[in-house]
């Protein structure tokens, strides 16, 4: 099959049932989910529809998918995040550092792939990261305080943001819903992107921890550009044409 025709076929699917997921339509047509997301981003353009967290629905439609909570999330894509994580070891600081973990469940793989022999300053507003990092007796571990928003089980608002304005870490483990090259990087809550934000603010090195299906997507609030970020560790299923973009933008795309 042609693009254009299962461009159409996937434009009659979702005019027909109000909405598809990405898994749904990559099986139904026998392709990958990146190629189904490019074919999305193709239709959404065209106004055959509009995209959502995980799919597409007709356009105009308020999205009805949702973020999902936590866990929710960790149950997909786990064989990426869990890599991701592992490899997101290789670019903490030297003894004597500091390392700030966003709220996630792919950087909290990073933290549960954390060294117990390093000496580092460990900081986080995720509950259970603060959990996963609390046992690690050669790193000193700060949780900052705030409103604990229930679906990511973190710390968000102008305490929060307000506590991290006044940090300098070395190095930042930052989560993203989307990255896409108009919109940056992107999360559906306003206060979650105002604490991310305000992590990439602070952070001599941000590192930025997300699976490919995350890549040209967008989310509602822009949390910050792509010249803001460092490093990608993302999976190999990344396309790589959307990896050599990335990379000509300056960042340092790494495949776990």
């Amino acid at each position: 099959m042609y693009a254009e025709e299962r461009q159409q076929a996937i434009a009659d699917q979702v005019r027909a049932n109000g909405r598809a997921s990405v898994t749904a339509l990559a099986t139904l047509f026998d392709v990958t989910s990146e190629t189904v997301r490019r074919d999305l981003a193709v239709l959404e353009r065209s106004g055959h529809l509009q995209r959502v967290h995980g799919g597409a629905v007709r356009p105009g439609t308020t999205p009805v998918l949702g973020e999902q909570g936590i866990d929710e999330r960790q149950m997909t894509r786990t064989d990426q995040k869990l890599a991701i994580g592992r490899t997101a070891t290789r670019f903490l600081p030297p003894d004597g550092g500091s390392v700030f973990f966003d709220a996630g469940t792919t950087t909290c793989q990073a933290a549960l792939a954390m060294p117990r022999d390093r000496r580092l300053t460990l900081i986080t507003h995720s509950i259970p990261i603060a959990a996963v990092l609390a046992d690690n007796r050669s790193a000193d571990l700060h949780v900052l305080g705030g409103r604990v928003r229930g679906l990511t089980q973190a710390t968000v608002g102008a305490e929060t943001v307000a506590a991290l304005e006044r940090l300098r870490v070395s190095t930042a483990f930052v989560g993203s819903n989307g990255i896409s090259h108009s919109h940056g990087l992107s999360t559906p809550d306003p206060d979650e992107a105002a604490i991310k934000s305000a992590i990439v603010r602070v952070a001599n090195r941000v590192v930025v921890l997300a699976d490919s299906s995350k890549i040209d997507r967008e989310d509602l609030s822009s949390f910050a550009d792509l010249d803001d970020v460092d490093v990608l560790i993302t999976d190999d299923d990344i396309d790589p044409v959307a990896s050599a973009a990335l990379s000509a933008r300056g960042i340092d795309v790494v495949i776990a």
